[in-house]
């Protein structure tokens, strides 16, 4: 088979050099770890970190499997959150230290790290709506975006609070910490910037620009900071076993539904706009119920994997792109991307050439 047309990548990825900066600020937070925690500690907060981290990323993919975002825009969410947010932080707590000491920790945990920890994270996912809008279509990419930084920042931040454990209260200390932060509670930073990130993709769905989905941000990221100091005060003002259980949970809870919610929405989009296609001769009436609903991508993976050579790969690619296609339509739809015809061609190509395969014999 010749190789398959690509969508145009422009819009839709992170420049090089903007991960080199990044890069840069890597290095200083090594260094800030180095310096205050040590490498022994550093290293095991570093290790054990990567257990929630680890959870959190299995989370989103499970939401973004059918239409996952660029790689780089994830890798450049991550780092955000795992480097600039959390060098942010830092460093706005050294500064507050050294001009009027350290505040009262209820004040830090309650005020202090909402503001400053959501403002940095959602400074993030709103660089990612203007570096690759082609790739922000709505509230599920703007979850998803929320989390992948809430993610990063949660890891950097695990690595210094499982080091001080160490340093502090010795094995025991660090593995009630580790429990609390890395098992019990591994979605809260995601789930915070989650809500500016809804807010930013709800925005793009309208077809907003920069300014009107920065308006619609800052709606999110009020919520962000009222959940976050909800989270932390609930977490200090009580009983936080009692807390956790009738406040904590069913909030992760709720979290859970809306987003199935969303995207049973987005399903019945997809659906809709490749019945468009449908209706132009492009895909038959069953493809799009199997490519657009759950039950039909299980049952189209289901016969892909009996066909000879077992083609679930194809399968898996076929509903991608037609995923892709279903939200390029929108894009055009709402007038805001100047390259739809040219992506709409590219993908109408690929599925039909995977339609080929698939049924080759």
């Amino acid at each position: 088979m010749p190789a398959l047309p690509m969508p145009v990548r422009r819009g839709r990825g992170v420049s090089i050099w903007v991960f080199g900066v990044l890069g840069f600020a890597m290095l200083a937070l090594i260094a800030y770890f180095a310096v205050f925690l040590g490498t022994g500690a550093s290293a095991v907060g570093l290790v054990l970190a990567l257990v929630p981290l680890g959870i959190v990323l299995f989370g989103v993919h499970l939401i973004d499997r059918w239409e996952p975002e660029p790689k780089s825009l994830v890798i450049f969410a991550v780092a955000w959150g795992g480097v600039a947010a959390a060098g942010m932080a830092l460093l706005f707590d050294l500064l507050l230290n050294v001009a009027v000491g350290r505040p009262d920790g209820i004040f830090t945990a309650v005020v202090q790290a909402p503001i400053v920890e959501e403002v940095a994270k959602g400074l993030g996912v709103f660089l990612i709506l203007v570096i690759g809008r082609r790739a922000f279509d709505g509230p599920v990419d703007g979850i998803v975006y929320g989390a992948l930084v809430g993610a990063g920042f949660a890891f950097t931040e695990n690595i210094q609070y499982f080091g001080v454990s160490l340093i502090t209260g010795g094995a025991g200390d660090l593995t009630l910490t580790f429990i609390l932060r890395g098992l019990v509670s591994p979605f809260a930073h995601a789930m915070f910037t989650a809500l500016t990130g809804f807010a930013i993709g709800l925005a793009a769905r309208r077809g907003a620009g920069a300014s009107g989905a920065l308006g619609a941000g800052a709606l999110g990221l009020l919520g962000a900071v009222l959940l976050h100091a909800f989270w932390n005060g609930s977490s200090l003002l009580g009983d936080f076993i009692v807390l956790y259980l009738t406040t904590q949970i069913p909030l992760f809870l709720g979290f859970i539904f809306v987003i199935v919610a969303l995207r049973r929405a987005e399903a019945r989009l997809t659906r809709r706009r490749l019945g468009d296609y449908a209706d132009a001769g492009w895909f038959t009436a069953e493809e799009v119920v199997m490519l657009a609903t759950p039950a039909g991508r299980k049952a189209g993976m289901q016969w892909a994997a009996g066909l000879r050579g077992d083609r679930r790969a194809l399968m898996r690619s076929f509903i991608r792109d037609a995923t892709a296609l279903a939200a390029v339509r929108q894009r055009a739809i709402t007038g805001h991307d100047a390259y739809a015809a040219a992506d709409e061609q590219a993908l109408l190509a690929r599925t039909r050439a995977t339609r080929a395969q698939l049924l080759a014999y």
